[in-house]
Formats: C-alpha cells, sequence, structure tokens
C-alpha cells in the first residue's frame, strides 16, 4: 500500500463515510463557531463582526484538531483500529497527518462560511492574509499535537470527550478571540495569556487593523505559537502510545 493510498484510507475513515451516513454532524461544525459570533454581532451592535469572524476561523481550526483527539481514541479503543495499522506498512506519521486532513475536511462547511463572510466584513491586504493563515495553520498543528496525545493516552471514548471539551473550552471560549483582550481588565487580562489561543488572536486582530500592537508584541506572539507548537510536537512523539 503506497502512501496516497494510506492517506486516502484516513481520509475515509473518518470524514467521509461519516459525513455521508451521518450528514446531522455537519451542523454541529458550522453552528459552533457562528453562534459565538452571533452573539458578538448582536452584543457589539456589529462593531466586532470582523474579529468576531476571525475568531471564528481560530476556533473552527483549534476545534478540528482536538476532534481529533476523541476520533483517534474511538476508533483505538473501540474498533482496534490502531493495532491494525501497527502492524501494517503505515508508520504513525502517515496515519496523523491522514486523519488530521480528514478533520479539516471535517470542518469544510464551517470554514467555507467564514471565508464567504470575511470577504465581506473583513479587509485584509495580501500579505496580512497569509500571515492569518500561518496563524490557522499553527492553531491546528499544535490542536492536533495535543488531540494525538491525549488520544493514544486515553483509555476509553468518553474520558476523550471530557478531554477534548475541558480543551476546547479553555482554548476557545473563555480566551478573547471572539473579542478584543483590551475589553477584560486587568489583573484578569494576565490570565488570558495562559492560553495560546489569545496570542493568535491577538496577531489575527493586528493584522486585521481591529487591534493596535508594539511590534514586539508581535514578535512575541508569534515565538509563542511557534514555539508551542514544536514543543507539543515532540512532546507527542515522544510520550504518545503508538504501539503499546
Amino acid at each position: 500500500m503506497n502512501r496516497f493510498s494510506q492517506l486516502r484510507a484516513a481520509i475515509l475513515v473518518n470524514a467521509v463515510y461519516e459525513m455521508q451516513n451521518y450528514p446531522i454532524v455537519l451542523i454541529n461544525t458550522v453552528i459552533s463557531p457562528l453562534s459565538f459570533l452571533l452573539l458578538i454581532v448582536f452584543v457589539s451592535s456589529g462593531r466586532l463582526t470582523g474579529v468576531g469572524i476571525m475568531g471564528g476561523f481560530i476556533m473552527s481550526m483549534f476545534s478540528a484538531g482536538m476532534s481529533l483527539q476523541a476520533d483517534l481514541s474511538h476508533l483505538k479503543n473501540d474498533f482496534k483500529l490502531q493495532d491494525m495499522i501497527v502492524s501494517s506498512p503505515t508508520n504513525q506519521s502517515i496515519y496523523m497527518f491522514g486523519m488530521a486532513i480528514a478533520e479539516i475536511i471535517y470542518a469544510l462547511p464551517a470554514l467555507l462560511t467564514l471565508t464567504a463572510l470575511s470577504f465581506i466584513f473583513v479587509k485584509l491586504t495580501l500579505l496580512a492574509a497569509m500571515g492569518f493563515i500561518a496563524v490557522l495553520l499553527l492553531m491546528f498543528l499544535m490542536s492536533i499535537a495535543m488531540g494525538f496525545l491525549f488520544s493514544t493516552l486515553s483509555s476509553d471514548i468518553v474520558q476523550s470527550f471530557a478531554f477534548s471539551r475541558l480543551l476546547s473550552t479553555l482554548f476557545t471560549t473563555i480566551p478573547p478571540i471572539y473579542y478584543l483582550i483590551t475589553y477584560i481588565p486587568f489583573p484578569f487580562r494576565y490570565i488570558a495569556y495562559l492560553s495560546p489561543t489569545t496570542y493568535a488572536a491577538q496577531i489575527s486582530q493586528n493584522l486585521g487593523g481591529y487591534l493596535e500592537l508594539p511590534i514586539t508584541m508581535v514578535l512575541i506572539s508569534w515565538i509563542v505559537l511557534i514555539g508551542l507548537t514544536i514543543l507539543l510536537f515532540i512532546l507527542s512523539m515522544k510520550r504518545s502510545k503508538w504501539r503499546e
């Protein structure tokens, strides 16, 4: 089996078949980011529409990566798929990459909806758009590293769902990704910086012209995101239980 076939199998198992057999699951991927967006639009009387759209992208990408945890745990513990893959030519990296691509496909309805809205409400230069895409990519890579690590350590799908919901809430609901961090009073603002999504939101809002940041803060935010992503990937590769 070549690598393309291995990737295709992972995408079919984790995205295409589920989307075909259970179309209702697609509603959840769209409603989750848009529900927060609508709330922010109504509360701010439309002033934070662009910020909310960018926050919806961050939430969708991070949640897509975290969904990998529950999916991998389900396939590993309930269907024993990982046992079969371990004994096959498929290696850990190909399996993880294929499942990650499947999560992106699964999140496409939300991403396409947000993309259409961004053309109307978010005005980005080409350079700013490239920077925003880089932020989203880092968010996704960071979350799949976390998801893969927790999935290999989890022994039950219920436990995986608990981890996934907890981390998604801590990283996408509480931090200021749908609104500006300046709305948070001191000293509570320092607590927001414990979440990597805060740095992603700051960079995105700065690129969109919604938040003015000194160049040092922009650089620190990039360093935090890149450094944490690399650290989590190293940790997931070294600490995850693949063959046990």
